[in-house]
C-alpha cells in the first residue's frame, strides 16, 4: 500500500485485491474469575459489512477490542491474512495497526483540536508526511465523507453525524486495510444513522477494506449486514447473512432482533404463506 508516487506526490488508491481477511480461532477472556469471551471463532471477509451484534454487555466491544490488540486474548489466536497477530513482534504489530482504522463510539474527537488537526493526528504520529501532503490527504478524505469547508471548525461546531463523519474522515486517513466501527451510530437520530450506514458501507466495497461493526441497531443489521455474528452472554450463538435472520432458528437470536412489537409484526407479515 502506497500513497506517494515517483515525485513524492500525494495519491489515493484503494487497497489492492490481495485477500485482507480477518480470522479469530477459539478465543476465550476472563477478567478475573468472570468468562466474557467463551471459544469464539469466525472469519470477518474482505469488502464486506461484518456485523458483531449483540445486546450491551454481551462481549462484543471485548471481541472488537481483542482483534484491535487492545485486550490480549486468554486463549486462541487472531489471524491478519494467516498470519497470528500474537506471534507478531513489536515492530510487526505496529505496522499492522498503521493498516488499522477505528471509529470510536461517540467519535472521540479532541475537542481542543479543529477538524483538519483530529483528521491529521494519525498521520503526525505515523508518517513523515510533509504538512502539504497532510492537508492534500485531509481534504481528500473530507471530500470522501462529504464534508467541506469545515477544516479550521471544532467539533463543539458541528453537529453529531457531521462529527462521526469526521471521525470516519479520520479512520481512513491512513487508508486502512481494516476499518473496526464500534457502535457508528450511537447518539444520531434514525435518518443520520442511515447516512452513516450508507458512507461506511461504500468506503468498504470502494476501498475493499475488511469491515468490523459493532451494533445493536437492527436498521443496521438489515440495511448492511453483509455477515452477522451475534454474541450472547460471550458465545457465538447465530452466524449467517441479514437475509437469513428472519428465518433463524435461534431463539435467543429471534428474541433480540424481533423484541419489539413492530419487529415481531414485520416477522410474520413476512413468512406469512
Amino acid at each position: 500500500m502506497q500513497f506517494f508516487d515517483s515525485d513524492n506526490k500525494l495519491v489515493h488508491y484503494k487497497c489492492d485485491a490481495l485477500v485482507r481477511m480477518i480470522t479469530v480461532s477459539h478465543i476465550w477472556k476472563f477478567f478475573g474469575e468472570q468468562t466474557v469471551l467463551s471459544d469464539i471463532s469466525s472469519t470477518f471477509e474482505t469488502g464486506k459489512a461484518n456485523l458483531i451484534i449483540g445486546a450491551s454487555g454481551s462481549g462484543k466491544t471485548v471481541l472488537l477490542k481483542t482483534m484491535i490488540g487492545l485486550h490480549k486474548a486468554d486463549k486462541g489466536e487472531i489471524f491478519y491474512d494467516s498470519i497470528s497477530f500474537g506471534a507478531m513482534s513489536a515492530p510487526e504489530q505496529r505496522l499492522l495497526r498503521q493498516q488499522m482504522g477505528i471509529l470510536f463510539q461517540g467519535s472521540a474527537l479532541f475537542d481542543f483540536a479543529t477538524v483538519e488537526e483530529n483528521i491529521r493526528f494519525p498521520m503526525d504520529f505515523f508518517t513523515d508526511w510533509n504538512t502539504e501532503q497532510k492537508r492534500d490527504r485531509v481534504a481528500f478524505c473530507l471530500k470522501r465523507v462529504n464534508l467541506s469547508n469545515v477544516q479550521r471548525l471544532y467539533p463543539s461546531e458541528l453537529s453529531g453525524g457531521m462529527q462521526k463523519r469526521v471521525g470516519i474522515a479520520r479512520a481512513i486517513a491512513l487508508n486502512p486495510k481494516y476499518l473496526f466501527c464500534d457502535e457508528p451510530n450511537s447518539g444520531l437520530d434514525p435518518q443520520t444513522a442511515i447516512i452513516i450506514d450508507e458512507l461506511i458501507y461504500e468506503i468498504t466495497q470502494e476501498f475493499q477494506m475488511t469491515t468490523i461493526i459493532n451494533t445493536h441497531d437492527m436498521n443496521s443489521v438489515m440495511a448492511i449486514g453483509d455477515k452477522l455474528i451475534f454474541i450472547h452472554k460471550g458465545v457465538k450463538a447465530w452466524e449467517g447473512a441479514k437475509d437469513e435472520v428472519i428465518h433463524a432458528d435461534c431463539p435467543t437470536l429471534n428474541d433480540f432482533v424481533f423484541a419489539s412489537k413492530l419487529a415481531r409484526k414485520i416477522k410474520e407479515n413476512t413468512i406469512a404463506p
